[in-house]
């Protein structure tokens, strides 16, 4: 799936930002001269004996990524008032409900650059089969230092973190990886999502060490870290605003980083897909029930749980068993997905035009309980929290109490 993400800047006006567009396409280009693969397309190689597929990469065919400008007579105060993200956000990303498998004929990075009356927008879509948050973050900071460093000849320009392309594959596997279908129906998935209402919610690092310190209280430890205490709370606040039997199982899953867990390590720069999702399980009943350093203590567990062993022996499952994520299969009625990570340098990317103001994603991966991380716009420590839910479940958690007693608005 795509990974569309946003960065919104109200200084750009006028000539500067006519300027600063074209600017943003030539560095995006030198920036790709070290991430030479998102200029390709996928191609798809099949076998009929036995009956399988091939995906990869196709270097033969490199036409490039893809870069628009364009503008809309909206205000930023339009995108960003508003209690609900609008719709119309969906609409700055190019690969708006695009999947993996159209990279065989769309570009495998999209940026689409919007002028709004008074900043700009930038929306960026990176397939998801080539890379994670982590690649993709690595690749606009990368962007952001080229373009600031005021140097004509942009493809000359050295970056401080140059990626690392090569592949990782589990010691003694091949590289080549088969999957064992007989048609692409059979994990080609276009998902329908509901209508949902997407909001974000905002923590302060003051409300945000107050929860920790209440959560470590009540399981009498230290070890239960920030982002744990905030996902416990957002899992029983969802859970109590669905108001599932006590009986119904419900699970929290969190998107992990595989990069130092494993063992040797990969480095930090390490461009590709090298993540997986740990979860905790627990019914209705018992979450709502306990307190929240209860469900902090079970997300904590399964966090700590999992290292190099959990992700080889995944990874060796998989290579006997080979299957496709599909939101349909993986994330159900009763799931709360957190993905995204507030470590993620997002306000760091200026672009000459200033601190950008908010961060916001498109189309892709969305469904009720979905939950997307990202620093807040002031730094010290705050978080963003991206949160969609269906209209009934929303206007439960909004009104929380519990919710309430945290979160800054």
């Amino acid at each position: 799936m795509a990974l569309p993400v946003l960065d919104v800047d109200i200084q750009a006006i006028g000539q500067r930002c006519q300027v600063a567009h074209l600017y943003l396409r030539d560095s995006l280009s030198a920036t790709l001269t070290h991430f030479h693969p998102l200029a390709a397309r996928l191609s798809t190689v099949k076998h009929r004996n036995p009956p399988s597929f091939v995906v990869f990469i196709d270097p033969n065919n490199s036409p490039g990524a893809r870069f628009i400008h364009s503008k809309v007579n909206l205000t930023v105060a339009n995108i960003l008032t508003p209690t609900d993200v609008p719709l119309v956000v969906q609409s700055f990303f190019d690969h708006h409900q695009a999947i993996g498998r159209d990279g065989h004929e769309l570009s495998l990075l999209s940026v689409q650059v919007t002028e709004l009356i008074d900043g700009i927008f930038i929306g960026c879509s990176i397939n998801h089969m080539l890379a994670d948050g982590t690649s993709f973050w690595h690749l606009f900071n990368s962007w952001s230092e080229v373009f600031g460093s005021n140097r004509e000849d942009h493809a000359l320009v050295p970056i401080s973190r140059p990626p690392v392309i090569k592949r990782w594959t589990p010691a003694g596997s091949d590289p080549i990886l088969t999957l064992p279908f007989t048609h692409e129906d059979e994990f080609i998935e276009r998902p329908n999502p509901p209508n949902l209402r997407e909001r974000i919610f905002h923590f302060s690092w003051d409300s945000l060490s107050k929860l920790k310190a209440k959560v470590n209280s009540e399981c009498n430890t230290t070890e239960i870290s920030t982002l744990q205490s905030l996902t416990a709370l957002v899992w029983r606040c969802v859970t109590r605003a669905r108001r599932l039997p006590q009986r119904r199982e419900t699970t929290c899953r969190l998107s992990a980083d595989n990069r130092k867990r494993l063992s040797p390590p990969l480095p930090d720069t390490y461009f590709g897909n090298s993540l997986h999702s740990v979860r905790a399980l627990a019914t209705a009943g018992q979450l709502l029930q306990d307190n929240t350093g209860w469900a902090a203590w079970q997300l904590h567990q399964a966090v700590a749980n999992y290292d190099d062993k959990v992700i080889k022996e995944f990874v060796d499952s998989w290579l006997k068993s080979p299957f496709v994520y599909k939101i349909s299969r993986f994330f159900y009625a009763n799931c709360i997905q957190i993905g995204s990570s507030p470590r993620y340098d997002m306000y760091g990317n200026k672009f000459g035009l200033g601190k950008g103001l908010a961060v916001l994603s498109g189309y892709a991966n969305k469904f009720d309980g979905k939950v997307t991380l990202y620093p807040g716009s002031e730094g010290g420590g705050s978080m963003d929290l991206e949160i969609c839910l269906l209209p009934e479940h929303m206007e439960a958690f909004e009104s929380d109490k519990e919710l309430l007693g945290v979160v800054a608005c």
